[in-house]
Parts: structure tokens; sequence; C-alpha cells
């Protein structure tokens, strides 16, 4: 049965590394440097597991699980999160905008955890995790003003229906059409997730329509975002279940009369890795490229591809198997992203030289670069604490080749956005 405070969604994450526990050339490199410190001081948002994105200007836009004013979210007085906005600064530096502070009113979602997309207007659209009319969650769409400031709408409350999901912690794709599609980690017929569609209908309403829902055996608590090929079709991941109980990768292709059919490419266990966090993302040939937080030959997680095969199944290839061994990266939660030479990036919740408080390594990110003979090389670029600790949001590029993103540890305390410069 579904439990109406879909907390457990919050700390998936926290959970899968207390579950769950990579062969190249490891070299530690400069450390990310801190643009932006989280504080607990009653407006600043904190513990942020999201993504980051740019508007046309350079602005970065995020969001933040806990922090802002309204502090009804827990026991302790604890924040029910915000969406956030750094600009740099003259000079130098960046200055942070709060453009929403969620508040637990019966009405507001709660605990978004997941990265944001514009559309051409730009509005931002999002996720929370809790909250809303039902206590299930939500997708939201904020509006800028012509002088200033954002209006929130509520686009869709789950948990409406036994059939709705619940807990969405994945981010939102549109498609050429202007509909939204995601993932939510509860909820549904078997109350492990869904994947739905948001369609815009006239008066401003938005349609939901469940493309999918899980079973177990095609798979459990889909966390990651999800992706299109060229031709329509969606692909994702799920945590857990699947043939094996590791997880799964999915397809899924529209049909006639508006159906859509799954077809599970990969099902994960032990050796080929365990536990997917993150979404897919496809090179210029067709391959899927992603992490599991556990698994692989040193049980630390990996970095895989799937190659689709004329014949149908979906090869996997183990690109990278981390290792706790003092200086790789270990347990990598979010997804990869390709810069212009080819090279992955991605984040791991633990490694690196530095030891943080909890006795493990701080964090990294680290990347991948295809050699000679197929062997790809990573180099570690790793936290220190005073700059951030436990990054699970995924990476983005800009134009330069810096990369950016988020911890939800460290820091001051509660976190950082960090820039790493090559």
């Amino acid at each position: 049965m579904r439990s109406k405070n879909s907390s457990s969604a919050l700390t998936a994450l926290t959970i899968l590394a207390t579950a769950l526990f990579a062969s190249g050339i490891h070299a530690t490199a400069q450390i990310p440097t801190v643009l932006h410190e989280f504080v607990d001081n009653g407006t600043d948002g904190y513990y942020s597991r999201s993504g980051l994105i740019f508007d046309a200007s350079g602005n970065l836009y995020g969001t933040t699980t806990e922090g802002g004013t309204h502090t009804n979210c827990g026991g302790e007085n604890i924040g029910c999160g915000t969406v956030f906005e750094l600009s740099p600064a003259v000079g130098g530096g960046w200055t942070e905008t709060i453009l929403h502070d969620f508040d637990f009113n019966g009405t507001d979602g709660t605990n978004p955890s997941s990265a944001l997309i514009f559309d051409a207007a730009g509005n931002l659209y999002g996720t929370t995790a809790n909250g809303g009319a039902n206590s299930y969650g939500t997708v939201f769409e904020l509006m800028p003003h012509a002088g200033g400031g954002w209006t929130e709408k509520i686009l869709h409350n789950f948990g409406s229906t036994s059939a709705d999901g619940a807990a969405p912690v994945g981010g939102l794709i549109f498609d050429t059409a202007g509909n939204l599609y995601g993932t939510t980690s509860q909820g549904g017929t078997y109350n492990v997730g869904i994947v739905f569609e948001l369609q815009p209908e006239a008066g401003g309403h938005w349609f939901e329509r469940v493309l999918h829902t899980f079973k177990n055996h095609d798979g459990e608590l889909p966390l990651g975002n999800l992706t299109f090929d060229a031709s329509g079709n969606l692909y994702g991941t799920t945590t857990a279940g699947g043939a094996h109980g590791g997880g799964t990768v999915f397809e899924l292709s529209p049909a006639s009369g508006g159906e859509w059919m799954e077809k599970v490419l990969h099902s994960f266990v032990g050796l080929n890795g365990s536990g997917i966090a993150g979404g897919v993302i496809f090179d210029n040939d067709g391959n899927l490229y992603g992490t599991t937080v556990a698994g692989g030959p040193n049980h630390r997680g990996t970095v895989f591809e799937l190659t689709p095969t004329a014949s149908g199944p979906w090869t996997e290839t183990i690109l990278h198997s981390f290792e706790q061994n003092g200086t790789d990266a270990y347990e990598p939660y979010a997804g990869l992203i390709f810069d212009g030479q080819g090279n992955l990036y991605g984040t791991s919740f633990y490694g690196g030289a530095a030891e943080c408080p909890f006795k493990e390594g701080c964090g990294t990110v680290f990347k991948l670069t295809p050699s000679s003979g197929g062997d790809w090389a990573e180099t570690v670029y790793g936290f220190d604490c005073t700059n951030g600790s436990q990054p699970v949001s995924n990476l983005t590029l800009d134009a330069k080749g810096n990369l950016y993103g988020t911890t939800q540890s460290c820091g001051t305390n509660y976190g950082t956005v960090f820039e790493l410069t090559p």
C-alpha cells in the first residue's frame, strides 16, 4: 500500500547508498571551485540534488530539496525547498535569487530534487517529490513577470487515483508538440512507479496519461530522466526490479491507438552493475550510456554502454568499474554527459583522495576519455568538503567547456554550487 507520506522518495538516493555498495588510468587533478554555498539562514535553500541549467544570458537555475522560509515540512522546522537562480556579478562572483519558496500548504508542492527545464517562452518546469493537493508530489511551472518575480502554477497533482503515480524524483522532458514526459518513483497499480505524459489543453489545463505502469519484472523505482531517440521512442532506467532485481534500461515505443509498448533492453545484476539512479544518454551511433551505483567487478558501481544488435537484444560493455581504493570515484548516482570531444563526465557520491567526516571519500567529478583498443582512461576531480561533498546531480557544460553542478553536503554544511574549469 502506498504511504500517505511519500517522503521515502526524498531519501531514495540515501537509502540506496546504504543498501548497495572501474579499469582505467586514475589521475587526480584540480578540485572544483565554489560559486555558492547554501546556508540554513531561514531564507536560502539547501541540500541540492538537482542538476543545473543555463538561460541565454548565462544565469544558472536549480532546486534545493529543503530550506527556504516555510519551515513546516518537518518536525524540526525543515524548509520545503526552493527554486534558485545564480547570476554572474560584475567584477566576479555569483548572486543568488530565490525564485520560488515551496510551502506545505495543501496546494503547493514540496521537496523538489529534479533539475528544471525551460520552454521557448522562458517558463521553468519541474517536479516535487511531495506536497500538492494529494501529498504525493506535483508537476509545476514557474512563469517570469516582466517587472521581476515569478508566478507558480501547479500543472498536475499526483495520487488522484490508485493508478496514478506518486513521488516524482526525476526531471521532465518536452516532445516537439509541447507535451511533458516524466516518471514517478512510486504509485501506479503495483506501487513501483509509472511513466507519464502531460498534454496541454485549452484554458491552461494539462491532461495526464499513464504511458506505462511498472510491475517488478520490468523494473521498479525509476529515478532518472527520460530521453527520446530520433524516432520518438522513450528510454529510461529503473533502480531495481527486472529479471535479476538489479534494475533495468527500458524503451517505450508509441503504438496504434495511442498506446505505448515497453521493452526491457537490459536487466542488471552483480558483476554487470546494479542499481541505476540516473538516466541514459545516446551517442551519435545510437549507443546508450549510463552508470550503476553498485555492482561491477569491483562492487562499487560502473559506467556502461549498451549497443543495439541486428537481432534485437542490446549488448552491455562495462567501460569502467569503480573501486574504493583511496583515489577512484565510486557509487555514481547521476547520469552522464558528453563533451564535444567524446569524453564522458559524471559525479560520484563517494571517492577521491580527501576523507570527509563520514570516513568515506567526499565524492568526485570523473572524466572518461576513449583511447585506442576500446579502453577508457579515467581522470578524477575530488571534493575536499570545503568545496562540497556527496554530489548526486547531473553535470552541465557551458560553451567554454566548464562544468557546473551541485553537492548536497559540506561547504558550510548544506551543500554547494560548483564550477570545474579545464
